[in-house]
């Protein structure tokens, strides 16, 4: 729907999406840059990356709509190789299914830009200029891309609020997004936008994806699992049931562990919780953790810790800890009182009595008396 903004009508919901790599080799960063559902009021929503991949893009989008409380019609985007997988005569593209998927699930028309024609989408080019000069220059030193998105977002909203809009000089950026914010399209919902991948699971209960190494649950060795890969975390699934969950790095050769995906081998190998890779540094919660520590002192401390988290498997974490934390104001630690409490916990108490009303009991209690039954034997 098309209009002349000064005359009344409803803005044209469009979206113009551009992904832009810069930094160096080193420490590459990739913006995707929303310019407004609009070419109506110029809001910007910035978002960093580490990558230029399509579950990145499924984030943004999730992000930016999440923001603008809101989609558009339509949405116009450079040929990535993220969305489109063939470039055809004029705007006839091939896209990718799951970016196909995904604006199905936000209700939004995707259109490509001509190879080489800047000026179908010269407002984002510029919002792009301006993004780096204003927001990049001098060049930043953040910790994370967690601190960098807060702080542009931060300053997104920043420089709408400063800053008139171009043809609506009675107002500012942001009162323009706002005023356009009720003609959004009602979001649904956010978009699962993962990219999965098959796997194997090696003996050490680990998964290889995007040159790191992922710990899984150790009853999957043997197995395939699916590599279900989000823009900050991984999830790892074999045959539908959950396996493994991390954070996701970008580095190159990590190995990041989850230790309770070993617990159950520390009943073959209890000596591997003194010196095994998975436990070095594990921090464990405040009464397993003492627990633990006065273990060590006996010759079987690490077999009777590994039945304190064996349990951990079965009857959960609060329980366990609870547990532990009665024991040792109790002033002992030894696994067999452990278990003993959890035992008491899981066991159900006595029946609760049940006293009987006065208007139901028995006014002449029965008689027993077998007598009867001999009447019934002679008159047959």
């Amino acid at each position: 729907m098309r209009r002349d903004h000064h005359a009344g009508l409803l803005p044209p919901m469009i979206s113009v999406i551009t992904i832009t790599g810069f930094g160096d080799h080193l420490q590459p960063v990739w913006l995707i840059t929303f310019t407004g559902m609009r070419s109506h009021s110029r809001m910007l929503f910035v978002r960093a990356y580490p990558r230029e991949t399509q579950e990145m893009v499924f984030d943004a989008h999730t992000r930016a709509f999440a923001f603008f409380k809101g989609t558009c019609t339509r949405g116009i985007y450079d040929n990535m190789r993220t969305a489109v997988d063939a470039v055809f005569v004029g705007k006839d593209r091939q896209y990718n299914r799951r970016f196909l998927r995904m604006c199905g699930h936000y209700l939004v028309d995707p259109v490509a830009c001509t190879p080489a024609s800047g000026w179908e989408k010269g407002q984002v080019e510029n919002q792009v200029g301006l993004v780096r000069e204003r927001f990049f220059t001098p060049r930043l030193r953040v910790a994370s891309y967690d601190e960098l998105n807060a702080w542009l977002l931060d300053h997104c909203i920043a420089y709408a609020k400063a800053h008139k809009h171009p043809e609506l000089p009675d107002c500012t950026i942001w009162q323009a997004f706002e005023a356009e914010r009720p003609q959004l399209v009602a979001i649904s919902g956010p978009f699962d936008g993962f990219h999965a991948i098959q796997a194997s699971v090696s003996k050490t209960c680990l998964v290889r994806f995007d040159n790191n190494k992922y710990s899984v649950a150790s009853r999957a060795v043997g197995r395939p699992v699916e590599i279900q890969a989000y823009a900050e975390h991984v999830v790892i699934r074999q045959d539908g049931a959950l396996v493994g969950e991390h954070r996701r790095r970008f580095g190159r050769g990590e190995t990041i562990y989850d230790p309770w995906h070993y617990v159950p081998v520390l009943a073959r190998k209890p000596g591997a919780l003194r010196n095994g890779a998975p436990f070095k540094d594990w921090l464990l919660p405040a009464g397993l953790e003492r627990v633990r520590r006065k273990l060590k002192g006996s010759n079987d401390g690490d077999r009777q810790m590994v039945k304190v988290l064996s349990a951990v498997l079965s009857d959960g974490l609060v329980a366990v800890e609870a547990a532990c934390a009665e024991a040792l104001a109790s002033g002992v630690h030894s696994a067999d009182v452990i278990l003993n409490i959890l035992a008491r916990q899981r066991d159900p108490g006595p029946p609760a009595t049940i006293l009987t009303p006065d208007a139901l009991r028995l006014q002449h209690a029965p008689v027993a008396d077998c007598a009867r039954y001999d009447s019934l034997r002679r008159a047959s």
